[in-house]
């Protein structure tokens, strides 16, 4: 009887404390939750009346005020393309060589990651100040679209980097083994084992950079510029959605009405880009099946 005493108050302690632990973790996701649907739901509120077809396709008018967005989706889309087109390849790239090509564990790869780590947590305001200074001034690029696109490569890369090497990390030890195995290239195991293994993992790092790159504005005030018209080319000045979000709520009265337009056309965006690493693990999981 003493036994089974001292075993109860042993549990009920550990009950105790996993129930408070649950109820801390609830409470936190609903603090969460509560915050994301009062931001979105507040955005969606004061910006569904403001988005139509005319909105997205009709240029601005008085400052913003009135009219469309039509040159600032152009010159997002071009900011954006340019920064993925550098940071993909080159992104992939350096984890592989990271991953594959350097000893796990080695002093080389851990200063390389600590570097990547240190560079990806830098304000973006200095990447703003950076690509001024280089892409602007040294490059003679001039406040431009492409210094945009290239500012935002540079602050979106080692963030790439390190989600690109976890993919590839990811993939199981037993794989890397049946590939031993069987004798295989590095250049052939990478490309028909692991980067096809890791491939959705590198989408959903491709996506969550886009994802922050769409919504920066700091770096973007200083490369890419505040001109509200159509781009021709890479090398001209234009505004990005965050920035005439930014524009419209801080420095244009009466502005307020058209800025939460913008800001669910950025956020829906956002959301679409989301779901893309939903599809790829989906149609990936169904060929598995078939095959």
């Amino acid at each position: 009887m003493p036994e089974r005493g001292a075993a109860s108050s042993s549990v009920r302690p550990a009950s105790r404390a996993d129930f408070v632990l649950r109820a801390l973790a609830w409470g936190g996701m609903a603090v969460l939750g509560a915050g994301v649907c009062w931001i979105v739901g507040d955005v969606v509120l004061r910006g569904v009346r403001g988005v139509s077809l005319s909105f997205l396709l009709d240029a601005p008018a008085r400052s913003g005020r009135d009219g469309g967005i039509a040159p600032v989706i152009v010159s997002t889309a071009i900011v954006i393309g340019t920064c993925m087109i550098v940071v993909i390849p080159s992104g992939v790239l350096a984890a592989v060589g990271l991953s594959e090509c350097l000893r796990r564990g080695g002093r080389t790869a851990a200063v390389i990651r600590l570097g990547l780590d240190i560079v990806a947590g830098t304000p973006s305001i200095a990447f703003g100040l950076f690509g001024h200074a280089f892409f602007c001034a040294f490059l003679g690029l001039r406040v431009s679209l492409l210094s945009g696109g290239l500012t935002l490569a540079c602050m979106v890369l080692p963030l790439f980097i390190r989600l690109c090497e976890s993919a590839l990390l990811g993939v199981p030890a037993g794989t890397r083994r049946a590939v031993d195995a069987l004798a295989l290239t590095r250049r052939t195991a990478l490309r028909r084992v692991v980067l096809p293994i890791a491939f959705p993992g590198i989408v959903s790092a491709a996506v969550f950079s886009l994802a922050r790159a769409l919504a920066e504005t700091a770096a973007l005030l200083f490369t890419t510029g505040y001109m509200l018209r159509m781009p021709g080319s890479l090398l001209d000045p234009g505004r990005v959605l965050s920035v005439h979000i930014y524009d419209l709520a801080m420095n244009v009265p009466g502005g307020d009405p058209n800025a939460y337009a913008t800001a669910l056309v950025l956020l829906a965006a956002v959301l679409v880009i989301g779901l893309v690493p939903l599809r790829v693990r989906r149609v990936r999981a169904d060929r598995l099946v078939i095959t």
